[in-house]
């Protein structure tokens, strides 16, 4: 009964870790430009920024188009906004 106990907290644990959001102040996102509001990016700092530009449509999110949040091959193992943006932005094909 008690490696159930310890095992379920265990995946528990590794889910709730997994869905942590990207932190727009973390050095990595910092780097990428990263803003969880993609009509918020500077247009002077990034002047290729288009306002369809979003996560949810990029390639490397890995969460379905209509997801508030997903995942991002650039984030590994935590959430980014679908409606988020950051330099890396590749359209979806």
């Amino acid at each position: 009964m008690m490696q159930v106990a310890v095992g379920t907290t265990a995946v528990m644990a590794s889910q709730a870790m997994a869905q942590a959001k990207v932190d727009e102040k973390d050095p990595q996102a910092v780097a990428l430009g990263y803003l969880a509001d993609t009509t918020k990016v500077d247009a002077k700092k990034f002047p290729k920024h288009a306002a369809a530009q979003k996560c949810s449509n990029c390639q490397l999110y890995t969460g379905k188009a209509t997801d508030a949040n997903g995942g991002c091959a650039l984030f590994a193992g935590k959430l980014v906004a679908g409606n988020g943006w950051c330099s890396a932005y590749v359209k979806k094909a």
